[in-house]
């Protein structure tokens, strides 16, 4: 596991088994919300952040966490790993909502400079119903991946743990 792809719903975990993972595989580990958001919330330019994406695909070695769909094809081409986190989404809701009260008004480490955590419906919506919209999407990336990529399809808090566990890191 060189170059690490972790996709998931909100409030799977991915920034949390990111960062495992790269303790335990020793990589460096890229959020996703990190390389896209400016501050205040403001989308980039288009072209500058596919451009920053290409850069880092093209390193060596990296956890790369996030959705984005719209990366994956290029993701995938340089990944030698795939872990979805396909977890329930009332466990998500749970997770994001506890977020939000925890970090409310702060910077967490996995978001961009200048993007405190904020109440966000629109995304509360994205969360609650990413199981009927992009978890299709997700499902059929695993089974359209090469099959040099190794692939992890972890469902439950248990088999992240156990997932971890079988490479030695801690939860």
């Amino acid at each position: 596991m060189q170059r690490v792809m972790i996709i998931g719903g909100p409030g799977s975990g991915k920034s949390t088994l990111a960062r495992a993972l790269g303790q335990r595989l020793d990589l460096p580990v890229h959020h996703i919300d990190q390389l896209f958001w400016q501050p205040g919330w403001q989308e980039p330019e288009k072209g500058a952040f596919n451009e920053r994406l290409r850069k880092l695909y093209l390193e060596e070695r990296w956890i790369v966490e996030g959705n984005y769909g719209r990366t994956w094809p290029e993701r995938v081409a340089r990944a030698d790993s795939l872990v979805f986190l396909d977890l329930p989404t009332p466990l998500r809701m749970w997770r994001i909502t506890k977020r939000v009260l925890g970090s409310y008004g702060k910077v967490r480490p996995d978001m961009a400079p200048g993007c405190p955590e904020k109440l966000d419906w629109v995304f509360f919506h994205y969360a609650a119903t990413y199981a009927g919209h992009s978890r299709p999407d997700a499902l059929q990336a695993l089974t359209s991946l090469p099959q040099s990529i190794q692939h992890h399809h972890l469902c439950s808090r248990a088999q992240v743990r156990g997932f971890l566990r079988a490479l030695g890191a801690t939860s």
